[in-house]
């Protein structure tokens, strides 16, 4: 209680460097918090199951394009065989997601669906609410719905044995309601429906050649790992004519944080972005505690001679560091508050901007358990170095009036000033160079048009009709250009390595994006033909069986003259009648890949439409939409714009820029703000000799840059520091792209000119404010 009233005391008679301190280490907390709060979110994904350590997902591997490729997706019979076959397997279960339109009465709603087996129910941690999860799934016309999707489907009511259309025609009856999905969950589903009602509906690639989708495993609890991937290894190439996949197992707790695989290997992947934000948030934490080791020790002399008296009196050190450890804590303890009101403020914004949704359960005693823990940790870092300092000085130098606190911490206020400056440097510079790499992927050549192109999922009433639905668009005068296709020109939906040509290597496998298109595609996407024509059904009757590709694919292949080259994949032939130059279909950031595109004897389940740039956007999609209506009326008329989905490809990027952004700023302004007071406190204990050297005839101009100098050379040793680990740092980070920018001299010069800038406006006005100051004033009250 003494130590309390002590600090609050302290606290209460030193008001402006007590406000500092403790809005510094309250933005510093609030900002950890945050960053810890989502690196938390992240780690937990798919860790509340029950049977964590169990679950596993099915992945492929195969040398592909001269190095070991893995993919998690896998064939239909995958699951089945594992659970039959091997013994350390208890449970599988398949998923395959997809878009399904579910009708009760008068509302329809197109859903997330999750296609999975009966065994899911009891592999994973998701409560029903209403229905019992052992035969849930059991019967082919079943579904589960999740609760958001009751009351948007029947108004809150109990839907439980009523009957709803799965795209107008498979009716299927609520079996199940399922408690909404966490958000740290790698499942996106809305709603549930059996695999076997998939067979039912088509299409059905039973077979070991094509990867349709997910496959998880439950595994005995005493079960090796190891040994398991040993025994299932060469089951693809068992059923599928010696097929070189190897299959293996791979938790389903790192499937979040490690997807990136070099040569079969897992290396990392969003668990990289973790760490590095987690080692960002911790730095910006200790540029706050650092503002409080300044202030403190700076603030010596004041506590010297309390400590001399303590000392005298029979204090030991031991007590003298614990008071002063206690006094940092309970100041932490006081930003800690802050910091958590600061946090519940703006977490809403930081969800937007992560595009998650995180809680702080504020009920939960582990919650503030973690909470009181961070705070202690803070209290005693920040308060280590001054109680240890001060907890120093000797009693008989403090009391005979020789103790010189402002010579004994020149170097270690200095080291810590460069350290906070240094970590601001570096997140200006980084903040650049990530910005840049943005605008150097959006400015790179798409290889189409992307303006006024819009998409629209095919249906079965669609396609049925879909030569009608053509005419009747071009005849409204809303739309230039129509094509259908197999996925959306901004997504690759489709690649296999099963191609073979003439001069093939028989031994060399590389992927090929497959994309398929009926006539007018080079039209409608504004594509760019490099040899030959596009595929055109209407005039050439052959071209039903005709082949595009890409400059990348020409290359790959070795042909000299591919026009009129035969191409077989999928087990047809296909005759090459064009090529297109290069179009971004996945990552801006990523070389393209090798690309065929493929007649109408292909599949299709997109509509790409070109708008009429005369008209109104609005206006030519009501005409659209009244078509899709005429054809399609008990569907919803759902588009996507081309260049708002070509926009999302930015949006890890974006983030990061925005993120280290917001960082650059809240660690300049917390080491500014130190800055300042340290100034301000300089200034306070040195105005006598301020006043006399103005009576002996100093200059403001002199006097400014004597208190302004020293501050300013420690802000160019930080950027000198920071600017050779950001080059190398930031050039570490390009090199995970294979299309990146450079990092150029000149962000340097710039980062350091504005460094300065902002130390001299920060000093600057407050050594101006001591040289401009009344010396009679000064001497006297000296």
């Amino acid at each position: 209680m003494n130590l309390i009233k002590t600090t609050f005391r302290s606290l209460k008679h030193n008001k402006f460097y007590s406000s500092v301190n403790i809005a510094g280490l309250a933005i510093g907390m609030a900002v950890a918090m945050l960053m810890f709060v989502w690196i938390y979110h992240e780690w937990s994904y798919d860790r509340f199951h029950t049977k964590e350590k169990q679950l596993y997902t099915v992945w492929n591997r195969s040398e592909l394009d001269g190095s070991l490729r893995c993919w998690n997706w896998t064939p239909i019979p995958m699951a089945p065989t594992l659970k039959a076959d091997y013994p350390d397997i208890v449970a599988t279960t398949r998923m395959r997601d997809n878009t399904m339109l579910y009708t009760n009465e008068d509302k329809k709603l197109n859903l997330a669906t999750g296609i999975t087996d009966p065994d899911f129910l009891t592999m994973f941690d998701f409560p029903l609410l209403q229905g019992d999860k052992e035969t849930a799934l059991k019967d082919p016309y079943s579904v589960i719905l999740t609760e958001k999707i009751v009351g948007r489907l029947f108004d809150g009511e109990n839907p439980m044995g009523k009957t709803v259309l799965i795209d107008n025609k498979y009716p299927v009856t609520v079996t199940g309601v399922m408690k909404d999905l966490p958000s740290n969950t790698t499942f996106r589903f809305e709603v549930l429906v059996p695999f076997s009602l998939q067979k039912i509906m088509g299409p059905y690639p039973d077979h070991w050649g094509s990867n349709v989708l997910q496959t998880y495993v439950e595994l005995q609890p005493m079960a090796s790992l190891d040994a398991t991937n040993q025994a299932i290894r060469d089951i693809v190439k068992e059923h599928n004519n010696n097929d070189p996949v190897e299959a293996f197992l791979y938790p389903l707790n790192k499937y979040h944080l490690y997807t990136k695989f070099e040569n079969g290997i897992p290396v990392g992947g969003l668990i990289d972005t973790l760490r590095l934000f987690g080692l960002i948030a911790t730095l910006i934490l200790l540029v706050a505690c650092i503002n409080f080791m300044n202030l403190s020790t700076a603030r010596s002399e004041k506590r010297a001679k309390e400590v001399g008296v303590r000392k005298v009196m029979g204090g030991k050190r031991s007590s003298l560091v614990g008071q002063f450890l206690g006094e940092s804590v309970i100041t932490a303890f006081i930003a800690g508050i802050l910091a958590l009101a600061l946090v519940l403020l703006a977490l809403p914004v930081f969800e937007t901007l992560m595009g998650t949704t995180m809680t702080l359960d504020l009920t939960s005693g582990w919650f503030w358990l973690a909470w009181s823990a961070f705070i202690l940790f803070t209290g005693l870092l920040a308060g280590s170095y001054p109680a240890f300092y001060l907890s120093s000085f000797l009693p008989i130098k403090v009391l005979k009036g020789i103790f010189r606190a402002g010579q004994a911490l020149v170097s270690p206020r200095k080291i810590l000033v460069v350290v906070q400056f240094s970590v601001a440097c570096f997140l200006i510079i980084a903040t650049l160079i990530v910005h840049r790499q943005i605008k150097y992927g959006q400015n790179r050549e798409s290889g189409y048009n992307k303006d006024l192109l819009i998409y629209h999922m095919l249906g079965t009433e669609l396609k049925k009709n879909y030569e009608l639905v053509r005419q009747d668009l071009l005849n409204s005068g809303a739309v230039l250009s129509v094509t259908k296709n197999s996925s959306p020109m901004s997504e690759g939906w489709n690649s296999t390595w099963g191609v073979n040509w003439k001069g093939k290597n028989p031994d060399a496998k590389t992927i090929f994006e497959i994309f398929f298109t009926d006539d007018d595609w080079v039209q409608t996407v504004g594509t760019t033909m490099i040899d030959g024509r596009d595929i055109d059904i209407h005039t050439y009757s052959t071209d039903s069986t005709a082949m595009l590709l890409n400059e990348t694919a020409v290359k790959a292949m070795n042909l000299e003259h591919p026009i009129g080259e035969i191409i077989n994949t999928q087990g047809k032939d296909w005759h090459v009648v064009g090529v297109f130059k290069d179009f971004i279909l996945r990552s801006p950031y990523e070389s393209v890949t090798p690309m065929m595109i493929g007649g109408p004897a292909g599949f299709f389940d997109v509509v790409h439409i070109k708008l009429n740039g005369t008209r109104s956007i609005a206006d030519n999609l009501a005409m659209v939409e009244q078509v899709f209506k005429k054809y399609n009326p008990a569907y919803p008329f759902e588009y996507k714009f081309i260049d708002e989905a070509y926009a999302r490809k930015f949006a890890n990027e974006q983030r990061t820029s925005a993120l280290a952004g917001w960082f650059a700023g809240l660690t300049i302004f917390i080491s500014c703000l130190g800055l300042f007071a340290l100034v301000s406190y300089m200034a306070e204990t040195r105005k006598k000799e301020i006043g006399i050297r103005k009576v002996l005839g100093a200059s403001v101009q002199s006097i400014t840059t004597l208190l302004s100098k020293e501050f300013l050379i420690l802000v160019l040793i930080s950027f000198a520091i920071a600017a050779p680990i950001a080059w190398w740092a930031m050039n570490q980070w390009l090199n995970n792209y294979s299309y990146h920018t450079n990092v150029p001299w000149w962000i340097f010069v710039l980062v350091g000119f504005i460094s300065l800038v902002i130390a001299l406006f920060t000093v600057g006005f407050q050594a101006i404010k001591a040289a401009t100051a009344n010396p009679v004033n000064s001497i006297k009250t000296e």
